[in-house]
């Protein structure tokens, strides 16, 4: 389990009292079909932020990446589908890889975060013909091909990739340099 989720669920129990086991068996006694049912009856009846609602809701459903016994098998399910975007997937992890041995690689559900201290990048078969890589730049200026992502998003830019000979010497740049501002 990675840092942030274990501190929110420290969290969770010194902001309610209950632990985050205790939650699950609130929810489950509920009977709830559907993720967001959860997300509204915990903000709704449990004053619950968005973030613990979410916490809980995954938690119970067994939906969150921590919760996947193989991160493998997060990968192999993200290319389901569009497993022509795998050799774009493979080619970048190799590249960033060798820009230290500090690097982690952390698979969620439709992307994998890659985290130095912090997050540097994200790689996203977004959709069946579009690759996105996700990059943490703040204070860049966009370019032709590193493009402003929209407010509060999870990277400040983006650059997307349809074809593996588009990651070239200015990509892998880009991606350094947001490795080497993660420290």
């Amino acid at each position: 389990m990675d840092k942030a989720t274990q501190t929110m669920i420290d969290n969770l129990h010194k902001n309610t009292g209950k632990t985050l086991e205790q939650w699950i068996k609130i929810v489950s006694n509920e009977k709830f079909e559907k993720h967001g049912e959860i997300i509204k009856f915990l903000k709704e009846k449990h004053d619950f932020s968005h973030g613990f609602a979410n916490l809980v809701a995954h938690k119970s459903r067994a939906s969150d990446a921590g919760s996947a016994e193989n991160t493998d098998d997060l990968i192999t399910a993200q290319y389901q589908g569009k497993e022509h975007l795998k050799p774009i997937y493979d080619k970048l992890i190799s590249e960033i890889m060798s820009f230290g041995n500090d690097i982690e690689i952390a698979p969620k559900n439709a992307y994998v975060s890659l985290r130095r201290i912090k997050q540097f990048a994200t790689l996203n078969p977004a959709t069946k013909t579009r690759f996105e890589i996700g990059i943490n730049l703040k204070g860049q200026e966009p370019s032709d091909r590193l493009e402003a992502e929209k407010p509060n998003a999870m990277c400040s830019h983006k650059i997307q990739i349809t074809d593996i000979n588009a990651i070239d010497s200015e990509v892998i740049k880009w991606i350094k340099l947001a490795y080497d501002n993660a420290k």
